[in-house]
């Protein structure tokens, strides 16, 4: 199982060798409700996929895309946009922060199609994600309000829950979703 679907998007390596010898590589949904609704929709033609997440700027320090744009979190008094592209990249400048949208590129269109759009928002104390996919199916609109981690401001509470229910999913008689 990796916990950091981010670090798969550039691994075609491991997922030959999974491949090769019959196993499964797992990738939690992580912050993201809806991923089934997402696969099923990539089902069919997909015309556009966007993210927009907005974070206390506090869950973004540190991050390597906010070291190289340089922009000051402590003085930021608005929402901000820090980052705005490919998931790919997303995930590369802040992998610690966005490994959401790897999922979601995973469970959809690709890495290099699917767009975000990162703030640093003062105005939030919840990491947020409004998903709009819009296809030949119709239009699907997702929003996450997630609490973030006491210990690591930069994930939220439900990427951790994801895991534990992706662990359960495996070893259930029952399969449930797409």
């Amino acid at each position: 199982m990796a916990l950091s679907g981010g670090a798969l998007l550039e691994r075609d390596d491991m997922l030959s060798l999974a491949e090769k010898n019959g196993a499964t590589i797992y990738v939690p949904s992580g912050a993201i409700a809806g991923l089934d609704g997402v696969a099923g929709a990539c089902a069919g033609r997909i015309d556009s996929l966007t993210m927009i997440t907005r974070k206390p700027p506090e869950g973004l320090k540190g991050a390597p895309g906010i070291e190289v744009s340089g922009i000051d979190l402590d003085a930021i008094s608005e929402p901000t946009v820090v980052y705005e592209g490919p998931a790919l990249e997303a995930c590369r400048l802040f992998p610690a922060n966005v490994n959401v949208s790897a999922a979601l590129s995973m469970a959809g269109i690709g890495p290099h199609r699917t767009h975000i759009r990162i703030y640093a928002d003062p105005t939030v104390d919840k990491n947020t994600h409004d998903i709009v996919v819009e296809g030949e199916f119709g239009r699907l609109s997702i929003r996450i309000e997630n609490t973030p981690s006491e210990t690591n401001p930069r994930t939220g509470k439900l990427s951790a829950l994801s895991a534990i229910a992706t662990l359960r999913k495996i070893t259930s008689t029952v399969q449930v979703g797409t």
